[in-house]
């Protein structure tokens, strides 16, 4: 089979990736389940056919992979699908993880994202933060609030992404891609400079270091719609995070800042469906007064009780998205109580 025939079958069996990984067979993972496409395993010099074949296909350059061992980098194949690629080398041979993105936006209904998330692209101003680990579906959530809003008012949206996964159209707003070290240097050079783009929506891809953040949150307090993502788990951890990333004695004046401009967060994860789907769980906090003050008093320990009896606000827990999963018969006990932040108050609650 050549890369294409993989490619096709990955995209047609509705696989999330694809891998091609010197020493194993060819393999997809399909609702979190790896399988072999076929039994051959890959030798050293079919894995470096492979991995140039990407590049010829992309029409890419492979000189930052040379140089250091990996790269990221996407491209798209006319009527089967686009892909997102992390090469990279692994006991002295060449690698590839290949992540497969339909062409259009998926429809959140169809995904299990609630509508109160899909609702955060009503908000016109502040910060969102969308965050969890790594293949999650934070970039397919944060893709639905962005096609909402361009479908829904006129006004200028600019991602800046690694790679560019999702492609907008535009419908009633125009949206501006920027693919990082392909349209611009990095993060937070292209941050800076999206402030000169008259943006109303800016989408960061990813909030990866202390200058980046600064800069994010000072475009939320100018009065742009700020939406980001970072690798934790858990609402209260983002906050932490954040905060910990500044030098203790700017601790202080960043949760003053932060507890004014940030307005949700929502931690995500994805569990295993008794059906054999993928299903997402969702953590949400709205920031209401009681919560910024925890926030700029340094108690985001309380934050976790504040959002279990926000219900009424729109707020909920992972454990409460998780029990409701369960009670909807959509996961099983086992499940629940596997991925559950307190496994033991939740089996307390199921009982």
């Amino acid at each position: 089979m050549t890369l294409l025939d993989y490619l096709t079958e990955a995209a047609h069996s509705g696989a999330s990736d694809l891998f091609l990984v010197t020493g194993a067979p060819v393999s997809v993972k399909v609702e979190g389940v790896l399988r072999p496409l076929e039994e051959e395993r890959i030798v050293p010099s079919r894995g470096e056919a492979l991995v140039k074949e990407l590049y010829t296909l992309a029409q890419r350059s492979s000189t930052t992979f040379m140089q250091t061992g990996d790269d990221d980098f996407s491209f798209s194949v006319a009527g089967l699908a686009r892909f997102r690629v992390n090469t990279y080398r692994q006991r002295g041979s060449v690698a590839a993880v290949i992540r497969v993105v339909a062409f259009s936006i998926p429809d959140y209904r169809t995904l299990n994202i609630p509508s109160e998330v899909i609702s955060l692209a009503d908000y016109t101003s502040g910060m969102v933060l969308v965050t969890g680990t790594a293949g999650s579906g934070k970039s397919t959530t944060l893709a639905c609030i962005v096609d909402r809003i361009n479908h829904t008012r006129p006004c200028h949206i600019i991602t800046l992404e690694d790679p560019i996964e999702y492609l907008h159209r535009n419908q009633l707003s125009i949206v501006s891609q920027r693919e990082i070290a392909v349209d611009t240097e990095n993060y937070l050079s292209a941050l800076r400079a999206c402030l000169r783009q008259a943006p109303d929506v800016i989408q960061l891809g990813e909030m990866r270091d202390l200058e980046t953040i600064r800069t994010a949150m000072t475009a939320a307090e100018t009065g742009h719609y700020l939406l980001g993502t970072l690798h934790t788990r858990g609402a209260v951890n983002s906050i932490d995070r954040i905060i910990d990333a500044f030098p203790a004695e700017a601790q202080e004046q960043v949760r003053v800042q932060l507890s004014a401009v940030l307005r949700t967060v929502v931690s995500q994860q994805l569990l295993p469906a008794i059906n054999g789907d993928l299903v997402p769980a969702f953590e949400i906090l709205h920031l209401n007064s009681a919560v910024r003050s925890m926030i700029r008093e340094n108690k985001t320990h309380q934050i976790a009780a504040a959002m279990a009896s926000g219900g009424a606000e729109g707020m909920r827990t992972m454990d409460q998205s998780i029990l409701e999963l369960l009670r909807e018969g959509i996961i099983s006990r086992e499940t629940a109580l596997t991925y559950a932040d307190n496994p033991e108050q939740l089996l307390r609650r199921i009982k």
